[in-house]
């Protein structure tokens, strides 16, 4: 559904190192940065950017916005979640674990990233 997904960071170097080692414990390669400053992760499902806002003004967080992480294994989501507290990040929700909604059983877990960024990892057990 969606070519690529960019978040603003005031600091994409701080969050650079937050998103290398959080998407890196899903296996992601660590980001790409261009001459622009911006950076990107590439895979075959699509895009995920960090950039200063272009307008100049600071980057702040969607309020009600949330961006989910596809996890292989609730082990992944731990790792995740792990990974993104020793970098920067903020956890931020109930604690990683088993939620169950109109979707059936998720394991979900939640941080803030270095600028606000509300993310998540989300793995559908089978």
């Amino acid at each position: 559904m969606f070519s690529h997904v960019m978040v603003g960071a005031n600091d994409v170097q701080d969050s650079k190192k937050f998103y290398d080692a959080a998407l890196g414990a899903l296996g992601y390669e660590p980001g790409v940065i261009d001459d622009k400053g911006r950076c990107f992760y590439f895979n075959k499902s699509g895009v995920f950017a960090i950039s200063k806002p272009i307008n100049g003004e600071p980057a702040c967080h969607g309020n009600g916005s949330t961006i989910g992480f596809k996890a292989e294994s609730s082990a992944a989501a731990d790792a995740w979640h792990t990974a993104g507290l020793a970098n920067g990040g903020t956890t931020c929700e109930a604690p990683p674990g088993i939620r169950e909604g109109a979707n059936g059983k998720l394991y979900l877990a939640y941080l803030l990233d270095p600028s606000g960024n509300k993310i998540c990892a989300l793995h559908r057990p089978g």
